[in-house]
């Protein structure tokens, strides 16, 4: 096998893993079925949901996992199906198990398709929490007259513990620049020659 194969082969690797890492860092595959960060409020209709902790972690996003305790806290829901967009949708957070609210949006419509849920100061306890979401039927709403049976889904998060998706990313970066290296070590003769000479050193 040639350089330019052996290089060649080396990248589509490279490649191959970055994609499956990039999979794991985002919690699930690239798949609608497996992505951690969605509700699915019905068979085949979603939200996405994205949290934030801005003061504690600026720029940092999170999904299962919030790393930080007593600090302002949001989570973000966009509406993937225009549908939602005219339906009366609530939203609450509770501690688990006691069940303990510790946020509640009445019911509303939301035309924007994004949701902003704001806690000013997070939550308090470490340990598992649940977001709720509700359809609630719309009296004003021909279709929905007669309706009184809401539809709640849910979805769980741990607070106090657990990484960003951007720290992940870094773990990831310095991956391939290990991974780059190695390429080089096995492309460039002159580059492998003073890793070996450095190696020898070391093990002298």
């Amino acid at each position: 096998m040639n350089k330019v194969q052996l290089i060649r082969k080396s990248c589509l690797g490279l490649l191959g893993l970055f994609f499956s890492a990039s999979v794991w860092a985002h919690g699930g595959a690239a798949g609608t079925d497996t992505d951690q960060c969605k509700f699915e409020l019905e068979p085949t209709h979603w939200v996405h949901y994205t949290a934030y902790q801005p003061s504690a972690f600026p720029a940092e996003e999170f999904c299962g996992n919030l790393p930080g305790l007593n600090t302002k806290t949001q989570l973000v829901f966009d509406y993937q199906d225009m549908k939602y967009r005219n339906m009366l949708i609530e939203f609450e957070v509770t501690k688990e198990p006691e069940g303990t609210q510790v946020f509640f949006l009445p019911s509303a419509k939301h035309k924007k398709g994004s949701v902003n849920l704001e806690l000013p100061n997070g939550v308090a306890e470490a340990g598992k929490y649940l977001i709720h979401i509700t359809l609630v039927p719309d009296p004003t709403d021909p279709d929905s007259a007669g309706k009184t049976e809401r539809l709640d889904v849910h979805m769980g998060f741990k607070a106090g513990s657990g990484q960003s998706v951007s720290k992940n990313s870094l773990l990831l970066y310095a991956f391939f620049a290990l991974a780059g290296l190695y390429v080089l070590y096995l492309s460039n003769s002159g580059f492998k020659r003073k890793i070996d000479e450095v190696v020898t050193k070391i093990k002298s």
